[in-house]
This record gives structure tokens, sequence and C-alpha cells, in this order.
């Protein structure tokens, strides 16, 4: 080891154990931040352009208002195509509209009215992906106005209701109540395993008979070996 190497690796051993030593006397090490050259950091406009969520109750809506009427005239020019005149479905797009008491069918139809349990999630939906090819392209107004009109397509609101935050507790979606909380612990509790097997669970495989009449199962004196005769 040359001389500039020893006395580097001497420094290093003194530093670290003044550092100990300060460490164990209470002392608290520098936490100075370590910057790696990578990004740069978001922008208030920037995080505002992906904190759009909204809450069940309305809290974190946007300002604004739109009426079915309006919403009509929108619809029919941005979503029609896709969706129907009157949400049910142009082609293999999703279905908007109807398909009431169908979810305990075998053919169950998940549309606005029949599933959606909060109004946030069409409007947070609509909001984030609609139109399609076009997302976030509507003015606040323009996604108040459609999403009041997909809900009187589903008879949730009249054909005079004006979506705003004012009126969002006003809305009450047919499904609200069919959403509950994963219960499985409890109404499970006869076969739920907190602690299932992860690595050697599967028993050794047994022959527990043998097809003797037709002679298909071989046993030790009948089974050929080294090939095929």
């Amino acid at each position: 080891m040359s001389k500039s190497a020893r006395s580097l690796l001497i420094a290093g051993v003194a530093v670290a154990a003044l550092a100990g030593a300060a460490i164990a006397q209470g002392a608290k090490p520098s936490q100075k931040a370590h910057h790696y050259g990578i990004g740069t950091a978001a922008t208030p406009e920037q995080i505002a352009g992906w904190n759009i969520d909204v809450r069940p109750d309305g809290e974190g809506a946007p300002p604004g208002k739109g009426s079915v009427k309006d919403g009509e005239a929108i619809y029919l020019e941005r979503c029609a195509a896709c969706h129907g005149e009157f949400g049910e479905s142009a082609g293999r797009w999703p279905q908007l509209a109807q398909g009431k008491g169908t979810l305990s069918t075998h053919d169950p139809v998940k549309t606005v009215g029949s599933y959606f349990p909060y109004l946030s999630s069409v409007f947070d939906y609509i909001r984030r992906a609609m139109p399609f090819g076009d997302a976030q392209s509507l003015t606040n107004d323009e996604l108040y106005a459609v999403v009041a009109y997909v809900l009187n397509l589903n008879d949730i609101v009249d054909d005079k209701f004006v979506l705003s935050k004012e009126t969002w507790n006003k809305v009450k979606m047919p499904n609200q109540a069919g959403f509950v909380d994963d219960d499985r612990e409890k109404t499970e509790k006869a076969f739920w395993n907190a602690k299932p097997c992860m690595s050697d669970c599967r028993p050794p495989v047994k022959i527990t008979g043998r097809a003797a009449v037709i002679d298909v199962t071989p046993d030790e004196k009948t089974q050929r070996r080294g090939g095929v005769e």
C-alpha cells in the first residue's frame, strides 16, 4: 500500500471513530440531503394538474356548474358516437344507462345507474379519461353538464337539474349500498387461513386404485421398462 493510500485510510478511520464517539454522546450526525442530479422539483402548477381527485361528499370538486339541457348538446357532439344517443352503447363501446336490477343476474349490465356507487366515481372518470382520444379537453362547466346529462339518462335526476358543488349532495346513486367492506375474515372464518402454506404444500401423489379390469394401470411386475416393445 502506498503512503498516500495508507494516510487516507488512517484519516478515514479517525473520522469514523470521532463520528461514533459523537453519536454515543448523543450528538446527531449531519443530515445533508443527497442530490443525484436527476429530475426537478414539481411546481405548484404541475401538482395542481394531478391533484384533481374528488371525494364522494364532493370535497375537491372544481368550481363550475352545468345543466342537463346543456349536457345533452355536449354529449350528442362529443360522446354519443361511442356510447349511443341514450347511453345504450354504439357497437362495442360501454353502455352508460339502464341495467337496473341486473347485477344479481347471470347477465349483469354495469352502467352508471346500475353499478356506480358514488357521483364522484362518474365525475372523476369522465374528467380524467373522456372524451376518448381527447381526454381532459372538457371545461369544468362542460364536465358538470355532461355528468348531469348522464345522470338524467339513468333517471337519477330530472331534466331541470343543474349539477355543481352546491347541488352535489342532492344526487343519490342507486347502488351506493351495493358496496361493502371486505368481511371475509368473519363471514368465511370457518375456512379462512390468514397464514396459508407457501412451500412444499402439495401432499405426495399416491395411487389409490387400479383399473385392473382393462389393464391400464401397470404395476411393478407388468410395467414396461427401457423403451417400447
